[in-house]
């Protein structure tokens, strides 16, 4: 006896519990207006942002915790993370494929396929951990052929050493993270990254400072530390996940071990462009950070809190980037080109508009945001606060940009489309970013400010031609009837 499509591998139907905490997923897009849509995609976007705003702020509470122990110690962090987040963003972006996969499936009423993609998704993060760990492990070779002080890359491998290891249970969270996501329960996710502000903030107190009796490890600790918060991160929700009736039901973890080649295979086919184009995106700004290193210790100091103030910034259009492609890829599964582009274009005018009012930000009072990090009272941070404001006032051109690069690149993920995004991300980035950056920043001697605005220039690259993509997805046939 066949089961109906809307049923689960067990045979419980999945209806009634994919509808819970977004009645649109329980009712067709082609039925929303603009608003209703708008009212949906930002219901699932709050808990996403909010999220994201919360990851971002325990690493804000490292670079601050790094400020503390020295502008040395800030200088060796920054490297090491411009080496650490390319590579953990690979494999998140890899394993990001999993929403848009569920969130197709879901929409097809395909539910025994989002239990095939979320197993393999684990399959993958075991794989991809292995082998990213092992990259990070030669920091010192890599540091070195790049030119950085040793002085410098030793404290950074140091810290990379400890903190490597983060990425088995910090790519479990992104697999398990895409299934829940595209069931609308993003708030677990919240509370759990909430959480682990407290957890961070705490082992880096008594790590780095040597604080309630441990040892003082300075960025041994943070390293330490940083992996201990995203095990107890990945406990949690796999604990959730286990326990909770939305997903009981698709017996994840029954013959895990069991292969299924064909799915692993389809995630690599969507997420590998994924991870390759948000590494290429990062790499070019930790390509920024390693041409800051040649200008000195006082550059790259600037370079990391400006970077810091942007990056959070982003945060915001990053969450709503994530609750775009899961809207775009349920209407791409229920076969609803309206759905499509209702909720792809909503999505891209709210990321620029949101990036528009921080760019306001960064040009009326960035040396109050630099203060946040920087001590200006401190005769020895007069030139890297300076740097820094000059370089927060570029970052202020590029927001704009940037949200509109972030959503269309989210949209076209929602619909299946991410092989031509990477290579558009690889020409933009690296091509028009990097070979800018390097040009104004040192054959015109800009300096740093030039390598700021090779960055904006990378950006607007991809903005405009994936904005397009999206706008012309028909004659790309890029939509599914």
């Amino acid at each position: 006896m066949h089961k109906s499509e809307n049923q689960r591998p067990d045979g419980v139907d999945g209806g009634t519990d994919i509808a819970n905490g977004d009645a649109a997923i329980g009712r067709s897009q082609d039925t929303l207006s603009w608003g209703q849509e708008f009212k949906a995609t930002f219901m699932l976007a709050l808990p996403l942002v909010l999220t994201q705003l919360a990851q971002m702020a325990y690493f804000t509470t490292d670079v601050i915790m790094m400020g503390w122990l020295g502008k040395d110690a800030l200088a060796a962090g920054s490297l090491a993370t411009a080496l650490l987040h390319p590579i953990q963003l690979f494999g998140i972006g890899a394993l990001t494929a999993v929403a848009p996969m569920a969130a197709q499936a879901i929409g097809a009423k395909d539910y025994t396929s989002v239990r095939r993609t979320a197993r393999q998704g684990l399959w993958l993060t075991i794989i991809l951990g292995a082998l990213l760990i092992f990259l990070l492990f030669q920091s010192e070779w890599i540091f070195a052929q790049v030119g950085q002080e040793k002085e410098i890359y030793l404290q950074s491998s140091s810290y990379l050493y400890y903190a490597s290891w983060s990425l088995f249970p910090a790519l479990g969270i992104v697999a398990l993270r895409g299934m829940v996501n595209a069931h609308s329960e993003a708030a677990i996710i919240l509370w759990i990254t909430i959480t682990g502000i407290f957890i961070n903030a705490l082992g880096n107190y008594a790590l780095m400072f040597g604080n309630f009796g441990f040892p003082k490890l300075e960025l041994v600790g943070a390293g330490i530390s940083t992996s201990f918060v995203n095990l107890v991160g990945f406990t949690l929700l796999i604990s959730y996940v286990a326990v909770s009736k939305t997903y009981s039901s698709y017996n994840l973890f029954t013959n895990f071990w069991r292969p299924d080649w064909p799915r692993f295979m389809e995630l690599l086919r969507v997420g590998v462009p994924i991870g390759l184009m948000i590494t290429t995106e990062v790499g070019m700004f930790s390509a920024a950070t390693a041409l800051m290193g040649w200008l000195g210790q006082d550059a790259l100091a600037a370079h990391a809190v400006a970077l810091q103030c942007a990056a959070i910034a982003f945060m915001v259009p990053l969450g709503l980037s994530q609750a775009t492609t899961i809207r775009v890829g349920l209407a791409q599964g229920s076969h609803n080109p309206l759905g499509v582009k209702r909720a792809g274009w909503i999505s891209i005018v709210a990321g620029t508009g949101f990036m528009l009012f921080t760019g306001a930000l960064f040009i009326v009072m960035p040396e109050t945001l630099i203060g946040f990090y920087i001590d200006k009272s401190n005769p020895a941070n007069t030139i890297p606060f300076a740097l820094a404001v000059s370089y927060l006032a570029v970052a202020a051109l590029f927001q704009l940009v940037d949200g509109a690069q972030a959503m269309s690149a989210a949209a076209l993920r929602g619909l299946g489309d991410t092989k031509v995004p990477m290579i558009v991300g690889i020409i933009g980035y690296w091509g028009c970013g990097m070979a800018t950056s390097y040009y104004l920043g040192f054959v015109l001697d800009w300096q740093g400010v030039g390598i700021w605005v090779g960055l904006a220039v990378g950006l607007a690259f991809v903005a405009v031609v994936l904005t397009s993509r999206f706008a012309l997805r028909e004659r790309y046939g890029l939509l599914r009837y």
